[in-house]
């Protein structure tokens, strides 16, 4: 389908289809990276991630489906905060702190057409990634993109959530991360530090400042870190931490104080 840039339905339709040399050598090109362990959405160039076919590269991490139980925990808090809201005419303020290939930012922009989205990332090719993830869906005009090093910047109670997909492996754990995340994948978007948590410690405190009162903080987690993201929150209101579909701590979620 890659090499012939048509879909599955064409691709089945026309079994008698030949390749043409030059289609012959891209496929075997794309088979041969394949083999050495890049992952098929490198080679591609797409991902799909909540419905939006993205745009991605080296530059990014590969959006993954354990990543749209964030969007569901945000989606639903959203729509909890709207009933007790006393102006439910203003807009929803948002954050998406190290946005990558933009695909929360751009999945809260589709779901939520009112809300007011920024999405920051400290690397500069991640954001001409997720720049040209928002143009795609046409979605500029929504997205706010800065650069910058998780909330540095930004003034206080700027936000009603500040949600991250942010590093959370320790470099403790490396040789347990499959080969393909090891190698081709930006390292700082994998990794946080020794134990996992280093980015999580700066973004808790940055986040209570960056949000109003009653805000909420959603980040990603894994279950290795899950009891210190735990202990990280213990000033915070209503933490919870919520399980993906394989029963494994995938979200926490905390209202500031």
């Amino acid at each position: 389908m890659f090499t012939l840039g048509c879909d599955r339905a064409h691709l089945y339709a026309h079994p008698e289809r030949h390749l043409s040399s030059p289609e012959l050598e891209q496929y075997e090109d794309a088979i041969s990276r394949r083999s050495l362990g890049m992952p098929a959405q490198y080679i591609t160039g797409h991902q799909e991630f909540w419905g939006m076919d993205l745009i991605v590269s080296p530059a990014v991490l590969i959006p993954r489906p354990e990543t749209e139980h964030l969007i569901e925990t945000v989606l639903a808090l959203i729509e909890s905060r709207r009933t007790v809201t006393t102006d439910p005419h203003k807009p929803i303020r948002v954050v998406d702190v190290g946005t990558g290939s933009g695909a929360i930012a751009l999945a809260l922009a589709t779901e939520i057409p009112s809300a007011e989205i920024d999405a920051v990332d400290i690397s500069a090719d991640a954001l001409n990634v997720a720049r040209m993830n928002a143009a795609r869906h046409e979605l500029s005009a929504r997205v706010q993109f800065h650069e910058g090093d998780l909330l540095d910047g930004f003034a206080p109670q700027s936000f009603d959530f500040v949600v991250s997909n942010p590093p959370y492996v320790g470099e403790s754990e490396e040789e347990t991360v499959q080969l393909e995340v090891r190698r081709f994948e930006p390292r700082n978007a994998v990794f946080a530090g020794r134990s996992g948590t280093e980015v999580i410690e700066r973004l808790i405190p940055q986040a209570c400042t960056a949000l109003t009162s009653g805000g909420w903080l959603i980040v990603e987690i894994s279950g290795t870190i899950a009891n210190k993201v735990r202990t990280l929150l213990i000033d915070w209101n209503f933490v919870e931490l919520k399980n993906d579909l394989q029963g494994i701590a995938r979200v926490a979620i905390a209202q500031k104080p």
